[in-house]
């Protein structure tokens, strides 16, 4: 227990996005500050990339590329090493383009004369048109230099990282770091090794900025979001680094990995990095262990918290029971110590509500939490941040937004809902147009029938953008199946409302559930065919249906006609569950060709052709009538 005056620090570890910040340590640090807290907060996974992307940072992956025997030196290897002076000459200055304090300098990247190029820029070869013009243009079109250059430098960081990964360390990923030592794995000991190994290049630049934060800011309690399992390697790196430097420290972790993949956290070594791992939404458990550790709280009363048994040695779960802090008052998230102009705008998915995730930065926040629905039969509706819905007035959620903005100097939001609920989005929509408040924003929602063409348009007068929404399988036996509380001809004419109000329609789409047979699959794609012909849709991705533990599907197969295999014995992680179904539709098959078929969509290639074509096998023809989605447009 410290008797230091409480201070805390909130990290972000390796790796989140590259364009704006993860907004959990926002959200915990506006909180802590408000009830009087001293709380400060760091990116470690900005931090870390453009340490590692500086001249001094290259000139150490030199060195170790060059340590490497000859027959390891792969493509990317060897075009970084051939190439080792114009990358370190170039390094620098894409980085300030990238973050948008040289626009001019987008003239020479885009004329594929300055950049060094590695085989990420291979790619750009299926752009090349049959008359060998522009290998852009198909791509970008009308859309600038500015574009045209932040894709290939984008490109360019890509073979950087791809060099990082072949040469220094084979789990990084500037995403997804990591991410198989943790996902789903119910052992821990792949972390334990690696976390016992030598540190890479990459280990030992993250420990230096560790150090650098904890010389600057002193806390007495430290605290690590890891939002996926793409950061559990890197945040249990600073929990180590901060323990072999001051095991006086507390390190406490949380976060949505957290949340859903260690709810039966059984394992002691974990608490060989960390103090206590905390469940849920943050706001609860960190008071209670604030108090626990200025002696005003017994250990017994901790909040959804773990912890390992100083006698036994064992893991235990502490959940004194206390009410949640309610919505309204878990106060405004603060970017403050954040470096927001830092960050990076990349160009690396030409979807563009993809595009949206990697470019501009974006303030983020919650109209609400938790699902107002919660009845999706593949989500986790069990859990806190799925099943505990709570509102805040518009009046309040645009104080909020006004604040930002005047901290941020930043007027793009993205609002990180489940799911936005219609009512909050009409009501938020009329404040801000009340006050005259211009924002730009975009967000996730169900395409349910509420969102009439007014409430669209409505929306888009008071700056909504982009909207993303689950049309999932696109079959509405499978959408009843799934409890989605849609149907097809209901989305279409959602979906057209807000496509002609001006915003850009984004349609998450799932394969592989429970079920779904080939003929599915095919008239699904014919579904989405018409959509995009007829102007319902503008962007789209199809996903692999994974069953989880906390799902309706995971807790309930029998109901979904599938038999869930065993799980394996779990002492640390536990999340996805793999299922047995009685169609043995070879679903990847079938995703290689929904995907190939939504990316032509997309450029509005293969609109008027049948859907067959893109599948790699014979599939029967769709039993969909080609006027479907038309005729439901004028009902």
């Amino acid at each position: 227990m410290t008797t230091r005056a409480t201070r805390v620090l909130s990290l972000v570890p390796p790796m989140t996005q590259l364009n704006t910040p993860y907004p959990s340590t926002a959200y915990l640090t506006g909180f802590l500050r408000a009830r009087g807290v001293d709380a400060v907060q760091r990116d470690l996974a900005i931090e870390l990339v453009l340490d590692l992307l500086s001249a001094e940072g290259l000139d150490d992956l030199r060195d170790a590329v060059r340590a490497l025997p000859a027959d390891a030196h792969t493509p990317a290897i060897q075009a970084f090493d051939a190439q080792v002076d114009d990358y370190r000459r170039t390094i620098a200055p894409t980085i300030a383009f990238l973050q948008g304090r040289d626009a001019t300098l987008a003239h020479r990247i885009a004329s594929r004369g300055w950049l060094p190029e590695g085989p990420r820029f291979e790619s750009l070869e299926v752009y090349v048109d049959e008359d060998g013009g522009d290998p852009l243009g198909w791509a970008f079109g009308a859309l600038g230099v500015q574009d045209r250059a932040r894709h290939l430098a984008t490109l360019y960081l890509n073979d950087l990282a791809d060099v990082l990964r072949d040469a220094v360390d084979p789990r990084f990923e500037f995403v997804r770091y990591g991410e198989q030592l943790a996902a789903s794995q119910a052992s821990f000991d792949p972390l334990a090794q690696a976390l016992a190994a030598p540190p890479t290049l990459i280990d030992r630049r993250l420990q230096a900025l560790t150090l650098r934060a904890l010389e600057r800011h002193q806390p007495t309690l430290v605290l690590l979001s890891v939002p996926f399992p793409g950061s559990v390697y890197a945040a249990l790196r600073i929990a180590q680094t901060i323990k072999t430097q001051d095991p006086s420290i507390v390190v406490a972790l949380g976060g949505g990995f957290v949340n859903t993949e260690l709810r039966s956290l059984d394992e002691p070594r974990v608490f060989d990095h960390v103090d206590v791992v905390t469940l849920d939404a943050g706001e609860r458990p960190l008071l209670a262990l604030l108090e626990h550790l200025e002696g005003r709280r017994s250990r017994s009363r901790l909040v959804r918290s773990f912890v390992r048994d100083a006698d036994s040695g064992a893991v235990q779960y502490v959940n004194f029971p206390e009410p949640d802090v309610p919505f309204t008052e878990i106060g405004t998230p603060t970017w403050d110590g954040l470096p927001l102009q830092r960050y990076l705008s990349l160009l690396d998915m030409l979807n563009p509500m993809h595009r949206l995730w990697s470019d501009g930065r974006w303030n983020k926040l919650t109209v609400a939490h938790g699902c107002y629905w919660k009845k999706c039969s593949f989500c986790d509706v069990s859990l806190d941040y799925i099943s505990r819905y709570e509102t805040a007035g518009a009046s309040l959620l645009v104080d909020r937004i006004e604040a930002i903005v005047a901290e941020t100097g930043q007027t793009g939001f993205h609002f990180v809902d489940e799911a936005a609920p219609p009512k909050a989005l009409k009501a938020l929509a009329e404040e801000l147009l009340r006050r005259g408040v211009s924002i730009s924003w975009w967000g996730n929602i169900r395409f349910e029938k509420s969102f009439s063409p007014q409430l669209c348009q409505l929306l888009a007068d008071s700056g909504c953008i982009a909207i993303s929404g689950g049309l999932e399988v696109a079959s509405d036996r499978l959408l009843s199946l799934m409890k989605k509380g849609v149907s097809v001809e209901q989305v279409a004419r959602v979906t057209k409302g807000f496509a002609d109000a001006g915003i850009l329609v984004h349609a998450y789409l799932m394969y592989g559930f429970p079920t779904q047979t080939v003929q599915d699959t095919v008239d699904a794609l014919e579904y989405v065919r018409q959509l995009f012909a007829a102007g319902c849709i503008q962007s789209g991705f199809f996903h692999r249906f994974t069953c989880t533990v906390h799902s309706p599907v995971g807790q309930s197969p029998q109901d979904f006609g599938v038999t869930l295999l065993p799980l394996p014995p779990t002492r640390f992680a536990c999340n996805d569950v793999g299922f047995v179904d009685p169609t043995g539709v070879d679903h990847d098959l079938m995703g290689r060709a929904l995907k190939k078929a939504i990316y032509n969509f997309m450029h509005g290639i293969g609109l008027d052709t049948d859907v067959r074509r893109w599948f790699e096998t014979r599939v029967p023809r769709t039993r969909i009538g080609a006027d479907v989605i038309e005729r439901a447009l004028q009902a």
